[in-house]
């Protein structure tokens, strides 16, 4: 009977230990499976963080470019227009120069020639004894000169009867002349 006994102790204890191996094993299994779906989850939401990271930086350099583009067409925009203003204050000013002193009856000669000049006044900015002179001829002939405020540099013909007149005006000749400035690629 002691044996018996003996033999039940060790079967029971046998079927105990074997129970718990078994729900220890059930429990390592279950712990696993949540441990690599735990793994899994994390390597998904890495890879999406790093999807969505990747998409950012894409957007942010395009975004820089366009940026950078934006930047250096702008730039170039305010370097042309600051040597298109540069080119009209030299055209100006060559034209200022170049409507005045004997130039200046020489041009309005020019522009009567073959026209009876007493039908025209020539407006220029200031009546000088050399202009005069330049004109001598013209002057005698009909052709009337006289100061205007309009008028800076060069001269502007109109005639007498109001019908009309031709503007060689220093801004009037700068303004036809810098569409050709104006329009230069730089």
């Amino acid at each position: 009977m002691e044996l018996q006994i003996q033999d039940l102790v060790t079967s029971i204890r046998k079927e105990g230990i074997d129970a718990a191996n078994a729900q220890a094993e059930s429990i390592i299994a279950e712990a696993k499976k949540k441990a690599e779906a735990i793994v899994s989850d994390a390597k998904a939401e890495a890879a999406s963080v790093k999807a969505s990271a990747e998409k950012e930086i894409g957007i942010m350099k395009e975004s820089a470019s366009v940026s950078a583009e934006q930047a250096k067409r702008d730039a170039m925009l305010a370097f042309k227009t600051e040597v298109q203003a540069e080119y009209e204050k030299i055209l100006k000013n060559d034209v200022n120069k170049a409507l005045s002193g004997d130039a200046l009856g020489k041009l309005i000669r020019a522009a009567v020639t073959g026209e009876d000049v007493s039908k025209y006044s020539a407006e220029v900015a200031e009546v000088t004894d050399a202009l005069k002179g330049e004109l001598a001829q013209e002057i005698k002939d009909g052709l009337e000169i006289k100061p205007t405020k309009g008028v800076k540099a060069g001269f502007r013909l109109a005639a007498k009867d109001g019908s009309g007149y031709f503007d060689c005006s220093d801004a009037e000749i700068a303004e036809m002349i810098m569409p050709y400035f104006r329009n230069l690629d730089i």
